[in-house]
């Protein structure tokens, strides 16, 4: 069973910064792409940032040059550094990674619990 485990959410001035984990956990873990997915109340769920196995990276027009994703392989594990916060960025994140099935022989997205970031003004 794959488990994705979210950490560094919080409550934060606008420009400051938090720092989220998501690591990925399971037996004979295969894992492509992970990234991170927000929503705010209301709205729907939209992609924040992407990182390729590779480690090609793909960012939200509304944070290219805020936040940064980064990953460990070796972990499994996933990063977002969030630095100069604003109000809208406020939102439950989760993170997302595809994982290789075994049984069928392809990749299916999995999900983290999701963490709330919140920014006040």
């Amino acid at each position: 069973q794959v488990q994705l485990v979210e950490s560094g959410g919080g409550l934060v001035q606008a420009g400051g910064s938090l720092r989220l984990s998501c690591s990925a956990s399971g037996s004979a873990l295969r894992v492509n792409n992970m990234g991170w997915y927000r929503q705010a109340p209301g709205k729907q769920r939209e992609l924040v940032a992407s990182i390729s196995s590779g480690g090609s990276t793909n960012c939200a027009d509304s944070v290219k040059g805020r936040f940064t994703i980064s990953r460990d392989s070796a972990k499994n594990t996933v990063y977002l550094q969030m630095n100069s916060l604003k109000p809208e960025d406020t939102a439950v994140y989760y993170c997302n990674a595809q994982v290789y099935s075994g049984a069928w022989d392809t990749y299916f997205n999995r999900w983290g619990q999701g963490t709330q970031v919140t920014v006040s003004s």
